[in-house]
């Protein structure tokens, strides 16, 4: 069974890769200038703050999901590509930390640059509009059609899951 009988995303490209890491810049930038304006330390600050909450969803959500699990050293997703496995892999669901850690993280990435971004509604603007795109694009073309069952934004209807775990697919738990 491959992608175009049950439209699951079983494999990303380099492609997806570097597509969903624009994706994601807009808003990463947007904050940068909208901080840099004010504070080049708070931007730095952030910056390190960015590091260390994406090394944590890593960490925390990424060493569940089928790409990370699967062979090979490194990862071949669409937000990593080419990173070192640092963690050991962890198949299945998330447990309840996990999943609060997991949407914690991007929740504080997001708000911590407001502070900034008000006193500049222009950027906010910007902000705020390259965030809905990100989080409204990745909902429609991802997690619609995402291998990840056990992941808590996973949408995809509950037939083709059924089918895919009739039929072996990369997600039986």
């Amino acid at each position: 069974m491959d992608e175009i009988e049950t439209g699951l995303k079983r494999q990303h490209g380099f492609v997806d890769f570097l597509y969903w890491n624009m994706v994601v810049a807009l808003p990463i930038v947007t904050a940068c200038i909208g901080i840099f304006k004010d504070s080049f330390p708070w931007m730095v600050f952030y910056l390190i703050i960015c590091i260390f909450l994406v090394a944590v969803i890593y960490r925390f959500y990424c060493t569940h999901c089928p790409h990370y699990v699967e062979g090979g050293k490194t990862t071949k997703c669409m937000f990593f590509w080419g990173m070192p496995k640092f963690f050991d892999a962890r198949p299945g669901p998330l447990n309840l930390f996990e999943k609060t850690v997991s949407f914690a993280a991007p929740v504080v990435l997001v708000l911590i640059p407001l502070y900034w971004l008000i006193l500049q509604p222009g950027l906010l603007a910007i902000y705020v509009l390259s965030v809905a795109v990100l989080v409204t694009t990745i909902r429609r073309n991802e997690c619609s059609r995402c291998i990840y069952f056990h992941c808590p934004a996973n949408c995809v209807p509950e037939d083709i899951k059924v089918q895919e775990q009739f039929y072996g697919g990369a997600n039986v738990p």
